[in-house]
C-alpha cells in the first residue's frame, strides 16, 4: 500500500526585501516539521539561497520546476523568479512587490486546482504591490475574489479568537460600512467557521460595539441603537447564541473574552491592538469563509530587522500548524457531513 500523501502546505514569498524569505526558512531548520507536512515554497533557490547564507540558516531546500515533481520530506521550492533579483533590505521597491504578488498568483492557482491543501502567505508591503495589475489593498481582498466564499478576516491563537466587521477602511467610513446585511454575514461567517473549522459544536460569539460605551444609549452616538443592537436581537431569536454589544474599552481588560469562542470587533484597531497585545508572537491571521484555507503570521515585512537575523519566526510557524489543523478539522466536518445517512447505515453494520 503506498504511503498516504503529506498535507501540501503552500507558501508565497512575500515582499523579498522584507523577513518573509527568513521566517520561512527558519520555520524548517528542524527537519521533523517535514514529517507533518510537505512545504511547496513559489520563490526562486536562488533567492532563497542567498537568504540562506547571508543570514546563516539551516535549511536545505529542494528546487523544482513543475509541482508534479513535489517530494514529501523535503523543501520544495518552485523555480517560479527566474530572473536575478538584488535584495535591499527594509526598502520599498515595486520590483520586489510584482515578485511578492506573482509569488501569490501561483500560490493561489496551485490552491484552487487543489495541486496544494492550504496557503500559507509570508507578509507583503501594501504599497510596494500597488500596479496596473494589482490594485488591491492586501491578501484578504485578493482571495475573496479569487476564492469561492464571503472572506472574514479573523486572527486566531489557542485562547482567543477575533473576527472584524470591517477591515482595511478608514475609521472615518466604518459605521457607514457596518449595514444589516454585514453584520449577519460577518456572524454567520464566524459561526460556520467555529463549527467547520474548529470543531465548536455550539460556539458562543460576543461582539464589541461601535462607538465608545456602546454610545451610551444614543448620547455618543446612535449606531449601536439603530443598527447594530436591532439585528443582534434578531438573531438570538433564531437561536444563535450572541452576545453584546459590549463597551470594547473594558471587555478584554475585565478577561470576558474568556467565557466565549469568539470575538466579534467593530474595525480594525478595536480587535488588532488586543489581540496583538495578548497574543503577539503566537497570533496568526486567518480568512475564513473561503472555500479554501489561507492563514499568515500576524506581523507585517518587518522592514526595520530585515536582514538582520533577528526575525522571530513563531507566527509563521503558528499560520502553518493552523493552516494544517483547520484542513483536517474541515476535511472531517466534510466527510461527516456529507451523507450522514450513508455514515450510520456502515456504522449499523
Amino acid at each position: 500500500m503506498n504511503k498516504k500523501q503529506n498535507i501540501r502546505v503552500g507558501i508565497s514569498l512575500g515582499d523579498p526585501n522584507g523577513i518573509g524569505g527568513e521566517i520561512i526558512l527558519k520555520a524548517f531548520e528542524n527537519s521533523q516539521m517535514l514529517e507533518l507536512y510537505t512545504p511547496v515554497i513559489f520563490a526562486s533557490t536562488k533567492l532563497l539561497s542567498y537568504y540562506i547564507k547571508s543570514l546563516k540558516i539551516n535549511t536545505k531546500i529542494h528546487g523544482i520546476t513543475s509541482l508534479d515533481d513535489i517530494v514529501d520530506g523535503k523543501v520544495n521550492v518552485v523555480r517560479l523568479i527566474k530572473e536575478p533579483f538584488k535584495v535591499n533590505w527594509g526598502t520599498v521597491d515595486p520590483i520586489a512587490g510584482e515578485l511578492a504578488i506573482r509569488s501569490l498568483k501561483a500560490a493561489t492557482a496551485a490552491l484552487k486546482s487543489n495541486q496544494i491543501d492550504v496557503l500559507v502567505t509570508a507578509p507583503i508591503h501594501k504599497e510596494s504591490i500597488q500596479s496596473d495589475d494589482f490594485k488591491f489593498p492586501g491578501h484578504t481582498d485578493y482571495l475573496n475574489q479569487e476564492l469561492d466564499g464571503e472572506s472574514l478576516m479573523f486572527m486566531v491563537s489557542e485562547d482567543l479568537r477575533v473576527g472584524l466587521l470591517t477591515d482595511h477602511v478608514p475609521l472615518k467610513d466604518v459605521p457607514n460600512q457596518i449595514t444589516e446585511k454585514v453584520i449577519k454575514t460577518k456572524i454567520g461567517t464566524i459561526k460556520e467557521s467555529l463549527k467547520k473549522d474548529f470543531g465548536i459544536v455550539k460556539p458562543k460569539i460576543a461582539v464589541l460595539g461601535i462607538n465608545p460605551h456602546v454610545g451610551d444609549n444614543g448620547v455618543i452616538g446612535t449606531d449601536d441603537q439603530d443598527t447594530l443592537i436591532p439585528v443582534l436581537e434578531e438573531l438570538r431569536k433564531d437561536g444563535t447564541l450572541i452576545f453584546g454589544p459590549y463597551p470594547a474599552d473594558s471587555f478584554f481588560g475585565n478577561k470576558k473574552h474568556v467565557q466565549f469562542d469568539a470575538v466579534l470587533a467593530s474595525y480594525h484597531d478595536q480587535g488588532l491592538v488586543p489581540f496583538k497585545t495578548i497574543t503577539f508572537g503566537t497570533g496568526v491571521n486567518y480568512t475564513a469563509g473561503l472555500s479554501h484555507v489561507r492563514t499568515s503570521p500576524d506581523h507585517g515585512t518587518g522592514f526595520d530587522i530585515a536582514g538582520k537575523g533577528d526575525a522571530n519566526p513563531s507566527s509563521f510557524m503558528a499560520a502553518i500548524h493552523t493552516a494544517v489543523t483547520i484542513f483536517r478539522h474541515r476535511t472531517m466536518y466534510e466527510k461527516l457531513s456529507s451523507n450522514p445517512l450513508k455514515n450510520l447505515s456502515k456504522k449499523r453494520r
